[in-house]
């Protein structure tokens, strides 16, 4: 073994000489930008509008095929922008002009278009209360993708964008007739990506009523003839008295419309975006060439489609990789032992030793200590077909006092007494509900303001961390049976879709390089989490505006976290750097691709995503140069990584969880520079060449004159 390079002390690497198919090509660095300023200029006018869907092209003002709009980033950060740019909401290049948008001309305040984007409507002379820099007055436009601010008081313009998919919840601040004070009416809304945002709107003008009027009879008449009656004497107009209201009412029902399309039984935008890109996504992975990659099938394991239909398991995928001594008609039997019908199937198969990692939920043991001799047998099948090793670890990721709680349930876990040869672990990791009170919490220690005095305290009162260590110190324990006992392992939960899929991925990244590259980091994701199911629409809320439903949970933003720990402690053993990170964590909120939407391999079937949505690989194959790592060596493809998992070596990822302060900015990441660097290398190696070619040619050109003048 040998220490990894990177920063700090750093975890062990150890060689391996396991063979792996080779993956994609590069990765690069993009951006993440939401809040930017870009040139241009706005009106002033105090006015509001709601826009219908337009027909004709809707692409103009986008920019071209190889640089999709939404990933692009500002070559520098603007002072006025309150954080890095986001890999959403980047600069669109809109200059200060008037563009043609289909048949409608698009105002220099409004927001060029995506394919298959539209306005919904506009509210200017809004104020955004930034708790940064201060309040801004601009104009706010809802599409059915984004909400979009647009200020003019600083040059260059100040800019924000949001995705709508990222908004948790939306609540109006103030009364028409109650608020008092400046910026004390408006909107906040309540994002799932960390942040919080406000906007103040104009309240409802005040009317002054004609001294020869009597107020008692004045308000005592309906509202619409009171209007009539000013409008007769002292010539005010309807609209001029209720525009501001009206601004407010119009912003929040568009907002909450497309924000929670499911609430509304609206389609996600994902279906109506329409950019097109050199690589198709949804061809990445394929099942069966996954496993192929790993040696299957062979004579312990076979590879089975018992579940096409989705009949035995509807949250399993339809191809399964099984023990070879296990019939189909033991698989159903073993199904209805196991909770939601999920039994044990093949993650990943050590290249060398065969031990294997299986991934299932918990029995259905109950308080009446149920026994089933098929699933006892299906276990030992398992172990049978590592013949290095005659015991198999059964990783159970609850601790141990929820596992004996879930047996009240009817669930509970494997009795050792009944497994033979059978090692049941408890990984202590808490449950969904713990995690999301826990990010809450983290929330409110990183934004908006950061108590610099009591920071570690604070940070420590989340337990964050403490949880991220638990998910890592199990998936180290995991592939450190598999590598160095050459062991096989079965990891469960509770119903095998959260924590199970936490280990199981984290388990293979350490020990497959494979996964390390930017292609196999895609099939990890797909195969591990997408495939078997786990809830991205309910963990997520994807378009739901039941914010406090207790189905939700960060389960795959601590998936990502680990990750982004150990590339931290191992900078030259993964192929793409924290940007791609970050774009698949702002992509999980944002609804723009099919990839996150729903909860199975089964519910996208059923909504026909593969043809009718894109896939975020999509995005990230044909940018792969914004993903590269140029401190990658592709010689530790072949090495397993074991992190080190106490927490004086765990990080708070602030490139994320504080992005949107300005004051935790950080400097400029090495792999950035060195990128530029070699890109200057580059540009000096070809001139070099250019100049050698030159005095090559006037040699050669040269050498006649010469023999000539010497005859």
């Amino acid at each position: 073994m040998f220490s990894g390079g990177g920063t700090g002390n750093q975890g062990k690497i150890k060689g391996k000489a396991g063979s792996s198919s080779s993956s994609g090509s590069s990765s690069g660095s993009g951006s993440d930008s939401s809040e930017s300023a870009a040139s241009g200029s706005s009106s002033g006018s105090n006015s509001i509008s709601s826009h219908t869907h337009d027909s004709g092209d809707s692409s103009s003002g986008t920019t071209p095929l190889g640089t999709p709009p939404h990933v692009q980033m500002a070559s520098h950060e603007s002072l006025n922008s309150e954080s890095k740019s986001s890999s959403l909401n980047s600069k669109l290049g809109h200059e200060s002009m008037t563009v043609r948008e289909g048949s409608r001309t698009l105002r220099p305040d409004e927001p060029p278009l995506f394919p298959g984007e539209h306005l919904e409507g506009t509210a200017r002379e809004v104020t955004y209360l930034c708790p940064y820099t201060g309040p801004k007055k601009g104009t706010l436009s809802v599409t059915n993708y984004r909400l979009y601010f647009r200020s003019p008081e600083t040059d260059p313009p100040y800019e924000l964008e949001v995705p709508l998919g990222v908004v948790s919840r939306i609540e109006k601040v103030g009364g028409a007739n109650t608020s008092r004070g400046e910026n004390s009416y408006g909107i906040e809304i309540f994002c799932k990506d960390i942040r919080n945002l406000r906007f103040a709107h104009k309240q409802q003008t005040e009317v002054q009523i004609p001294l020869h009027l009597d107020r008692e009879l004045y308000f005592s008449i309906p509202v619409f003839r009171r209007f009539r009656i000013l409008h007769n004497i002292a010539g005010y107009g309807t609209s001029q008295m209720n525009e501001e209201n009206h601004s407010r009412r119009m912003v929040t029902e568009k907002l909450l419309q497309h924000a929670f399309p499911a609430s509304h039984k609206l389609p996600f935008f994902a279906f109506e975006y329409c950019e097109q890109y050199p690589e198709n996504g949804w061809t990445l992975y394929e099942p069966i060439a996954e496993l192929k990659r790993q040696g299957l099938p062979n004579e312990s394991w076979r590879i089975t489609k018992i579940n096409e239909q989705y009949e035995i398991c509807e949250t399993y995928p339809a191809v399964w990789a099984v023990p070879a001594a296990a019939s189909d008609n033991d698989l159903r039997s073993v199904a209805t032992f196991r909770s939601r019908g999920r039994i044990p199937v093949l993650s990943w198969i050590h290249p060398e030793s065969q031990a294997t990692i299986t991934r299932c939920a918990q029995p259905l043991v109950g308080v009446g200590g149920k026994r089933s001799r098929d699933d006892e047998a299906y276990i030992q099948h398992i172990m049978d077909a590592n013949a290095q090793s005659h015991k198999i670890f059964i990783m159970d990721a609850r601790p141990n006092v929820n596992a004996v709680a879930n047996k009240a349930k009817g669930g509970g876990y494997e009795n050792e007494d009944a497994y033979q040869n059978a090692e049941v672990q408890f990984l202590d990791i808490h449950n969904i509900h713990v995690m999301r009170e826990s990010l809450r919490k983290l929330q409110e220690v990183c934004y908006p303001h950061i108590d610099n005095a009591h920071w570690l305290s604070n940070l420590e009162a989340t337990h964050w961390l403490d949880h991220i260590r638990c998910v890592l110190s199990g998936s180290l324990r995991i592939a450190d049976k598999v590598e160095s006992h050459k062991t096989s392992v079965v990891v469960h939960c509770s119903d095998g879709w959260d924590r199970t899929a936490q280990l199981t991925a984290l388990a293979m990244l350490m020990l497959d390089g494979y996964y390390r590259t930017i292609q196999g980091f895609a099939v990890l994701i797909e195969k591990e989490w997408l495939s078997y199911g786990h809830k991205f629409a309910q963990r997520i809320g994807h378009g739901d505006d039941r914010h406090q439903d207790a189905d939700r949970s960060p389960v795959f933003l601590q998936f990502v976290d680990c990750v982004w720990q150990i590339m931290r402690q191992f900078p030259h053993a993964f192929q793409f750097t924290e940007d791609l990170l970050l774009t698949l964590l702002d992509h999980l909120y944002s609804c723009l691709f099919g990839t996150f939407l729903y909860n199975s391999e089964r519910e996208r079937m059923e909504k026909e995503v593969k043809t009718k949505t894109i896939s975020l690989w999509s995005l990230v194959l044909s940018n792969m140069s914004d993903y590269e790592n140029p401190l990658y060596n592709p010689a530790t493809r072949h090495h397993i990584l074991f992190p080190l998992t106490s927490m004086r070596h765990l990080r708070l990822w602030d490139k994320y969880y504080c992005r949107w302060n300005p004051s935790m900015r950080q400097q400029e990441p090495v792999h950035i520079r060195f990128k530029e660097l070699l890109h200057v290398n580059g540009q000096l190696e070809k001139r070099v060449d250019e100049l050698r070619k030159e005095l090559a040619a006037r040699q050669t050109h040269e050498s006649p004159r010469v023999t000539s003048a010497m005859v």
